[in-house]
């Protein structure tokens, strides 16, 4: 305002001067014709600042004259403040989306009419959703399963949505639902398909001890009571039930020992010592337990092909070993072969027990080092096995940086071959 001040001064001087010198319409004239190169001048500054508004970057901000001076100049000194202030929100929207593709939950951020704003990678795999294709996408289109709508619908989200998810992979998800802002919610899931196997084997691990001694004791409790009714004089009822009462005692007495076994193999507790173990004798040892075990009932044979020694902690080798020669010997029929080597292979050694028994069907095999698993129950337990050897050899093995292969054919007989890698392998 006082720029312009200065300039009618400055025209009204001009105009005093000119009526001075031609009269009053010379200076009528010389003052029209100073309001015209005004006019002028801000036309063209007018024009520069359309120009400019076409494309508005900071840099090719126009340099005007007087009063435009300053007018672009604040101009220019807003517009850099407003790109500051657009590049610390893009800086702090890239840093929230990469806060975002770290978290280990899926995110999914919803806004008012349930439609996607954005999503992590982890949430895109969750749901099967692609965050570039899928945005502004109503979330209920793409993830079809009824109780999710449902949980979306009734507006309950004190509890998360367990949800099975086969889209995308196979999933068992936790899906929680926190409304924020202006009704916007944001999808958190969460992949508690191993907690969730966890918990069945749980379940299962419960149900199946309770089973194992029920039947024991069941066994143990009637013959007491029979005994009770009959009184202490029956000779004859006690010479028939004390053999059974043992025999179930013993059972009771062999899972719980296995039990504790695979306790103390898992326990991260108890570190163990590892020293070289001299293998082939540790072999021979158990070709005289096997002999022992079959009592004369089977053809043992033994063959020591290399006389290598491993790195390796003894009793839990001893362990996973004497487990794989006594189911041998106790699912091979009276008059079969079981034969056990230890021998080189091309990454290390390995020791192999082979029997003649009745074998295993290819769809049974690869669940047997379940706690439990059995292929036929009863056998199993005529056999007096508890269910719990090859998990006992499971996990001695993995500790030793070893596999457990199995091959069998029903019919013909079994291989378990249990193989150690060349730096547990000393010459």
């Amino acid at each position: 305002m006082g720029a312009h001040l200065t300039i009618f001064f400055i025209i009204g001087i001009i105009c005093l001067i000119a009526w001075g010198l031609v009269g009053a319409a010379g200076a009528l004239g010389v003052a029209a014709a100073a309001l015209l190169l005004l006019v002028l001048h801000h036309a063209r500054q007018i024009a520069l600042l359309r120009r400019w508004l076409r494309e508005p970057v900071p840099e090719t901000v126009p340099h005007g004259r007087g009063v435009w001076d300053r007018v672009f100049g604040e101009l220019y000194r807003m517009v850099r403040q407003q790109r500051q202030s657009e590049s610390k929100l893009s800086a702090s929207l890239e840093d929230f989306q990469q806060a975002g593709a770290a978290m280990p939950e899926g995110l999914v951020i919803l806004n008012a009419a349930d439609r996607i704003e954005w999503c992590n990678p982890l949430a895109e795999q969750h749901f099967g959703l692609d965050c570039t294709r899928d945005v502004g996408q109503s979330i209920t289109f793409l993830v079809r399963q009824p109780q999710f709508a449902e949980y979306l619908q009734n507006q309950n989200y004190n509890e998360p949505l367990t949800l099975r998810q086969s889209r995308g992979g196979d999933y068992i998800l936790s899906v929680q639902l926190v409304p924020y802002g202006n009704r916007q919610k944001l999808v958190i899931s969460r992949d508690i398909t191993d907690l969730e196997r966890v918990e069945t084997m749980r379940r299962d691990f419960i149900a199946n001890v309770s089973h194992e001694l029920r039947t024991p004791l069941t066994v143990l409790c009637g013959f007491l009571e029979t005994i009770s009714d009959a009184g202490a004089a029956d000779g004859e009822l006690l010479r028939r039930s004390l053999p059974l009462m043992s025999e179930q005692a013993r059972r009771m007495q062999r899972l719980v020992e296995d039990l504790l076994t695979l306790s103390r193999l898992e326990s991260s507790h108890n570190p163990v010592r590892e020293e070289e173990i001299d293998v082939p004798n540790l072999a021979r040892t158990l070709y005289h337990d096997a002999l022992a075990l079959s009592a004369g009932r089977h053809h043992i044979l033994l063959d020591l092909d290399c006389d290598d020694w491993l790195i390796a902690a003894e009793e839990e080798l001893r362990s996973a070993l004497g487990n794989l020669v006594s189911n041998a010997i106790r699912y091979t029929p009276e008059g079969g072969m079981v034969r056990f080597s230890w021998h080189h292979t091309d990454e290390g050694a390995a020791f192999d027990v082979e029997d003649t028994g009745i074998g295993i069907a290819a769809e049974h095999i690869p669940r047997l080092t379940e706690r439990f698993y059995r292929v036929d129950r009863g056998r199993s337990r005529e056999s007096g096995g508890t269910g719990l050897g090859l998990a006992i050899v499971k996990h001695p093995l993995s500790g030793h940086d070893a596999s457990l292969q199995i091959s069998s054919t029903p019919g013909q007989g079994s291989r378990f071959s249990a193989r150690f890698s060349g730096p547990r392998v000393r010459s």
